[in-house]
């Protein structure tokens, strides 16, 4: 269960991410409801990664929390923000990600 609430905490750190993203786009009242989305994703995320940090070795849970937040914060960018996909991009995202589940089976 403490997994699933991981993966769950670094989804909710690529939603803060996107949303600061959108809000550096918008202009207005606008700009403030994604700023509220920033905190509201942050304070989730961050809520989950202390839940699962009392079951889970830190190094471990904060390592897959960041690499999710990086992988899936790639993503948005070139999914959403027109951001490039270059081959050497791709090739670290992947290493990364070869990473994160390496330290999920060697985890207690």
């Amino acid at each position: 269960m403490n997994w699933i609430l991981l993966l769950i905490a670094g989804l909710f750190e690529v939603v803060f991410a996107f949303c600061l993203g959108k809000a550096k786009e918008t202009q207005g009242y606008e700009t403030y409801y994604w700023y509220l989305g920033f905190f509201l994703s942050l304070l989730i995320s961050m809520s989950l990664l202390i839940k699962v940090t009392q079951s889970l070795p830190i190094g471990t849970s904060y390592a897959v929390w960041t690499g999710i937040g990086a992988v899936g914060t790639v993503l948005i960018g070139i999914l959403f923000f027109k951001e490039p996909i270059e081959f050497w991009r791709i090739f670290f995202l992947f290493t990364l990600v070869l990473s994160i589940v390496g330290l999920k089976f060697i985890s207690h």
